[in-house]
């Protein structure tokens, strides 16, 4: 499978539409994001089927728990800092944390190009939403912490599953262990949080799409994509959400975009493709290459 790239940005497209997709449903935003990891979880985890027994490993499991604390400590951050500054913290910090993670716990160094561009997307990432004129509020120290945990988080999830996948585990049966976990511990936050919410139509129909959607769909491509492509390109290639939200923002619910919003937008362009092509490049060039370990899985 040579497209793996492509497959994490279909994802990340994929997670760009949940923001304009939330916007239909009147729940708490805890509760929304709970049935969307419960729904998209067990929809994972049907999808395994019986290899899902096979993929089960302490450390996936652990995994499990650090995709359910994520959700946690997101909100926890967004609700003291902001939405955008607490989204740019924790999206933007994620590929920086799975590169030292990769390179700690696998020896896959980072390339001086992969450097480069992400320093480049993170930058635009932050000038696309800080430029919307976000302002911080609230307590805005504890709210950062949560942001960077929760950017860790990520990456462990990410380096786990990329660790499995590498090691012979199918790419559906590890993200139904990981997703189908996670959705049984948030099962308790939803029906704390109510229900009630999802015996209307709009919400119904949401948040079908928001599990099905934007985390079963997407996380079996991201899956698929982690069998070609080093987890930190891959942790890279998904800040074309922010990207993808913001353009939806535009088109689809008449927001504007301030001059530094859209030049972050096109340097965050410029960056996904320049991680993008070198992965190409490389299976083209090279027959073994360090951070390609994972292409012998496809």
């Amino acid at each position: 499978m040579k497209n793996g790239p492509l497959a994490v940005v279909a994802a990340s497209v994929l997670w760009g539409t949940a923001g304009t997709a939330g916007l239909l449903v009147s729940a708490d935003s805890v509760a929304l994001a709970a049935a969307r990891l419960v729904i998209g979880g067990a929809a994972l985890a049907l999808v395994a089927g019986a290899g899902i027994r096979r993929a089960i490993k302490p450390g996936l499991l652990l995994a499990a728990v650090a995709v359910a604390a994520y959700q946690l400590c997101y909100f926890a951050a967004v609700g003291r800092t902001g939405v955008a500054i607490g989204t740019v913290v924790a999206i933007g910090s994620g590929p920086v944390f799975t590169g030292v993670l990769s390179w700690a716990l696998h020896g896959r160094r980072p390339s001086g190009r992969w450097t480069v561009a992400t320093a480049a997307a993170i930058c635009g990432c932050a000038a696309l939403i800080v430029g919307g004129g976000a302002q911080a509020g609230g307590q805005v120290v504890s709210g950062m912490l949560f942001a960077l945990l929760g950017g860790l988080l990520y990456a462990f999830y990410a380096v786990m599953a990329a660790r499995a996948i590498g090691e012979g585990a199918q790419s559906d049966a590890v993200m139904g262990v990981l997703f189908g976990g996670a959705a049984a511990i948030m099962l308790p936050v939803l029906l704390m949080n109510g229900v009630a919410w999802l015996g209307e139509p709009r919400g119904m129909v949401a948040v079908l799409y928001l599990g099905l959607g934007t985390t079963a769909l997407s996380y079996f491509l991201y899956g698929r994509g982690l069998r070609t492509t080093p987890v930190a390109t891959a942790a890279t290639l998904t800040l074309a959400e922010p990207a993808v939200a913001a353009l939806l923002g535009l088109v689809v619910l008449g927001e504007r975009l301030a001059p530094v919003s859209l030049a972050g937008l096109a340097l965050l362009a410029l960056s996904l493709v320049a991680v993008a092509i070198p992965e190409k490049a490389a299976a083209a060039g090279k027959a073994a290459v360090p951070e390609r370990a994972l292409e012998s899985q496809a």
